[in-house]
């Protein structure tokens, strides 16, 4: 039976809920429909002529609760994705829900952006074959390509579109860790599609099945995230007026997601850390500790030694999270990527929107694949579903020229055939004057075919090699103030000079003949 595209059916015994509900559904671009009671709800599923694109089921209703509606829908064989909503209940509400088939389950009061995720993650879920057969969670990133090598796709997920070495070699690590309980902790810009990662992380654990619990760090003040993250007892604090059981316990046995753990406040990541090493905490207010048996897999777009070096996040925390790392790279580092999450995109959109899948001109495949996504994966998403929605490719393709003619300058070559303001000070007054960088390679004399590509590769080397070197020097190789000064974390600059083979003069000059290698240990001062 076919989908029937941005419809949502709401069934809330509330009347100022559902009133709240079907006016957020309409900002976010779909078109609700309520029922008062789950027999009214279960009365209008069974009359369409089409499941709606997802369910939202209060679980706590008068008569026919959302139990009952659920089982019975299950029952007769419904699809359609449901995501329960729950405003006070416990955990064991929320796994039953899950048992009986929820696709997702949100906590009421419920944002915009949550809503419009969980529906659009339930859609890309597979349906459940029988009744009761709990949904897969969807990852954000698209499948390998059928002419992938089989030897490529092994323990790749079937809805996952990569060919470039450095993705594959992530879902290489997810199969290698998944198992597991560690803490996992996943780097990148926003929009790579850290969250998938750990969704996938937790469908391929033992945990799976169990509830998959996401919150953004970054959404709440830290009283509010505490309370969220640990629950809060009766009277507790104003408006408390009762008790309510928080992220972790909502959590238990399953997955908890704190995504932009960099902007948690110092004095709760104590209490993290706490958790962590303990595997008890207290609710806001509680006297009684609590054990936490959930799996904590983070996410952040910060350098979270940086943080460290500003005494914004623990280094101990730090240290128990980042028992296995994952670094998602951004989407204009991988752009062979690109066409294969084209395809996907315009395959899903065009599935769900009237007109079908329109096929996308040679041109703006071109231009897309040129963009280099500032908003990653996220924004290609973007830009491919308007060219679904609008179906005239001009309105993308002058967007693309216009953010392309918005592209910073090429620096202007200095006398000496350098260029001029390539390292802009991190703080006023930090970078006395313009430093000179190398020329750049030229084509050598009676080259039948030269290689842009590696021509520019190199001379960016070259030019990077000489920018560290100048600004080591200017800074008598103060590591610490170099990489403030060349706004890259402390540890990149350490890689960097270790690939660019640069060795602090001062130290070989002091070196016997005859000494072999040595190890430096970083002493505080900022050399190491």
């Amino acid at each position: 039976m076919l989908q029937r595209p941005n419809q949502v059916l709401v069934i809330d015994d509330d009347e100022a809920a559902r009133e709240i509900l079907v006016e957020l559904l309409g900002r976010i671009g779909f078109h609700a429909f309520a029922a008062a009671d789950g027999a009214t709800g279960l009365a209008w599923l069974s009359g369409a002529a089409a499941p709606p694109e997802a369910v939202l089921l209060d679980l706590r209703m008068p008569g026919l609760d959302g139990f009952e509606v659920l089982r019975r829908y299950r029952a007769e064989g419904g699809t359609a994705p449901v995501i329960a909503l729950s405003a006070m209940d416990d955990k064991e509400s929320v796994v039953n829900a899950m048992r009986l088939g929820a696709s997702d389950y949100l906590v009421k009061p419920i944002e915009p952006d949550e809503l419009k995720e969980a529906i659009e993650r339930c859609v890309a879920a597979p349906r459940p074959a029988s009744p009761f057969q709990e949904p897969q969670a969807a990852t954000i990133v698209p499948s390998v390509r059928p002419s992938e090598p089989q030897s490529l796709r092994k323990g790749v997920p079937q809805d996952f579109v990569a060919s470039s070495p450095a993705m594959l070699g992530i879902w290489d690590m997810v199969d290698r860790v998944a198992e597991t309980d560690v803490p996992v902790l996943i780097r990148g810009e926003s929009g790579v599609g850290k969250e998938g990662i750990a969704r996938t992380l937790h469908e391929r654990s033992a945990r799976q099945g169990k509830p998959f619990v996401k919150i953004n760090c970054a959404a709440l003040p830290s009283e509010l995230l505490e309370s969220e993250l640990f629950g809060h007892e009766r009277g507790a604090f104003t408006g408390a007026t009762s008790e309510k059981p928080g992220k972790f316990e909502l959590a238990d046995h399953g997955t908890i997601f704190l995504d932009e753990i960099g902007e948690m406040h110092p004095a709760l990541q104590a209490k993290l850390l706490q958790v962590l090493q303990d595997e008890e905490y207290y609710r806001v207010g509680g006297k009684r500790a609590l054990k936490a048996d959930a799996r904590v897999v983070v996410a952040t777009n910060r350098v979270l030694e940086d943080e460290i070096a500003r005494g914004n996040f623990r280094e101990d925390l730090y240290y128990r999270l980042n028992v296995v790392s994952v670094l998602v790279p951004p989407l204009r580092e991988r752009k062979e990527d690109i066409p294969g999450l084209i395809e996907h995109f315009r395959r899903k959109y065009g599935s769900k929107y009237r007109g079908g899948a329109m096929q996308f001109s040679d041109d703006v495949v071109r231009r897309l694949v040129e963009y280099d996504y500032p908003g990653n994966v996220r924004e290609l998403e973007n830009l491919v579903r308007r060219l679904v929605v609008l179906r005239d490719e001009k309105y993308v393709i002058d967007e693309l020229a216009a953010a392309l003619s918005r592209r910073p300058a090429a620096p202007v070559p200095t006398a000496s055939g350098g260029a001029a303001g390539m390292l802009p000070p991190a703080n006023q007054g930090a970078v006395a004057a313009p430093i000179s960088i190398a020329p750049a390679p030229v084509v050598p004399v009676g080259a039948e075919t030269v290689s842009l590509k590696e021509i520019a590769r190199q001379a960016a080397l070259r030019a990077e090699r000489e920018a560290i070197s100048a600004m080591l020097a200017r800074t008598n190789w103060n590591k610490r103030k170099a990489a403030a000064r060349l706004q890259i974390s402390y540890k990149a600059l350490l890689y960097k000079i270790k690939d660019c083979g640069l060795t602090d003069p001062r130290i070989t000059a002091s070196l016997p003949q005859n000494l072999g290698p040595i190890g430096l240990v970083a002493d505080g001062s900022g050399t190491a």
